[in-house]
């Protein structure tokens, strides 16, 4: 008996270990997705953007979108991107189901806000925006409250009405710190995509 109890603390480690090199192979996995431009033209363009395609199903109006807090880049990052360099469109009317990993080890959170202002200007990201949806704490939370190194949580966010929107993380200061980015929602996108700038 004393033989098996010393053998599950290494089983239970050895199944941890094996969950959390899982959780970072799939979210490189979607960050080289996100990652990875590819040159289109619009017929209603004549230059060209770096558009990066969202995975979608059209038939129930969902945008599947993954966002990584990754160890590399900008300390407050969103897929390695900060300051609103990742620009996120999708069809108005739509809803967003969001897988959101953290690889930091500072705790993070992603909110939708209705933002009043172009970039963060307060710690609390409630005094420059209406709180619209909320993964990895709740409203009464979000400033202290996120989810831990290697943990992931999803949701379901929608539908979405046209207009601009940030995704923040809500801990006090990480949005103004550089942790945010834009979501278009439009009645003029049809397939959705995102962009990078920087």
């Amino acid at each position: 008996m004393k033989a098996q109890s010393s053998i599950l603390p290494v089983i239970v480690g050895i199944l941890v270990a094996i969950i959390a090199v899982g959780v970072s192979v799939y979210a490189y996995y979607e960050y080289q997705i996100l990652s990875a431009p590819t040159t289109t033209s619009t017929s209603t363009s004549t230059s060209t953007s770096s558009q990066i395609p969202l995975k979608y199903d059209s038939t129930n109006k969902t945008v599947f979108l993954t966002i990584a807090v990754l160890t590399t880049g900008p300390s407050f990052n969103f897929n390695g991107t900060s300051n609103g360099q990742l620009v996120i469109y999708i069809p108005a009317g739509w809803s967003i189901y969001v897988t959101y990993i953290n690889e930091q080890s500072l705790p993070h959170n992603l909110i939708l806000l209705e933002n009043d202002t172009a970039t963060p200007n307060n710690a609390d990201v409630g005094q420059f925006g209406k709180i619209l949806y909320i993964v990895g704490a709740t409203t009464s939370n979000y400033q202290t409250t996120g989810i831990s190194s290697g943990q992931s949580v999803s949701g379901l966010w929608g539908p979405i009405n046209a207009g601009t929107y940030m995704l923040v993380c809500g801990i006090l200061g990480h949005a103004e710190s550089g942790m945010w980015a834009v979501v278009v929602a439009s009645p003029n996108v049809t397939t959705p995509y995102a962009t990078t700038a920087g």
